[in-house]
Parts: C-alpha cells; sequence; structure tokens
C-alpha cells in the first residue's frame, strides 16, 4: 500500500477542488436544523447545556454522511470554552435526538467547532472602516476599468 494508499478523507483528484455535493449540503442543514431546535428546546438531560443559548451556524458533513461536524457559538459569544465542553459531554444524547428527525440509514457522529465566522466578520467590518481602506477604495473606484492591469500586470486594451 505505502505512498500510494487513498486516505479515507480525501476524496482524490477528482473532487480534490470541488466543494460539498447538494446532498452533503441538504442533510448537513438538515442536521443543523434539528440539532438547533433540540438546543432551542432544552431536550438534553443536562442543566448546564440547557442554561445556554447556542447558535448552530452551519453543519459540514462528510462525503461518507458519517461525521457531522456543528459550528457553533454561544448567544453573545460568551462561555466559548464551555459550549464545546457541555456540547461534546452530550454528544450521545445529541446524535439520538438528531437522529430521531432525520431520514438517513445511519446518524452521523456529531463533532463540534466554534463558528469563528461572525469574528472574521467582525474584524473584515473593523479593516473596512480604516480610514487609509476607505481611501484606497475610492481612489480604485475613481480609476476607469481600462486602466486597471490585468492579472500579468499590462494595461487593459
Amino acid at each position: 500500500m505505502g505512498a500510494m494508499a487513498k486516505n479515507k478523507n480525501h476524496d482524490g483528484p477528482k473532487n480534490s477542488h470541488s466543494g460539498p455535493t447538494q446532498r452533503q449540503l441538504r442533510v448537513g442543514e438538515t442536521i443543523r436544523r434539528a440539532l438547533s431546535d433540540v438546543l432551542a428546546r432544552g431536550d438534553v438531560h443536562d442543566p448546564d447545556l440547557n442554561r445556554m443559548s447556542i447558535t448552530v451556524g452551519e453543519v459540514r458533513t462528510s462525503s461518507d454522511l458519517k461525521i457531522a461536524t456543528a459550528y457553533v457559538l454561544p448567544l453573545g459569544g460568551k462561555g466559548q470554552e464551555d459550549v464545546l465542553k457541555f456540547l461534546s459531554r452530550n454528544k450521545a444524547e445529541l446524535r439520538r435526538m438528531v437522529a430521531k428527525k432525520l431520514t438517513l440509514k445511519f446518524s452521523p457522529d456529531l463533532r463540534f467547532q466554534l463558528d469563528l465566522t461572525f469574528d472574521q466578520m467582525d474584524e473584515t467590518r473593523r479593516m473596512l472602516a480604516q480610514d487609509v481602506v476607505r481611501r484606497d477604495a475610492q481612489a480604485s473606484d475613481d480609476v476607469p476599468d481600462n486602466d486597471v492591469p490585468d492579472d500579468d500586470g499590462a494595461p487593459r486594451a
């Protein structure tokens, strides 16, 4: 086998640059809704977890749909360290509850990560609000398209 052995998590060169399939997206969104519903209703038998309001921003599934990674964030961003601990501690119960709402042959293993997209959006907004960035953006808006160089650096004809 050696170097030629296929990595289970790699789909090979055919799919290396393509994103998730429609089925992965559909299953991920179904899991996201089910998990959000379970967490919002406080169905889990863990008072620590039920005290938290948790946003499930996205769920990404592996290509074989056996692993679902939920990107979560506690409301207000407080308690980020605890939310992953509480979710992991109740992973089996959450998996059973989510599985009841799915029509899949197998229930995927749930994994949890912090959703950092809100932080990234805030950072992007902060950068775009800087005077130097606004000035540069305004200056580039004033340049006609034919003066903007192509990818090779030459002006467009």
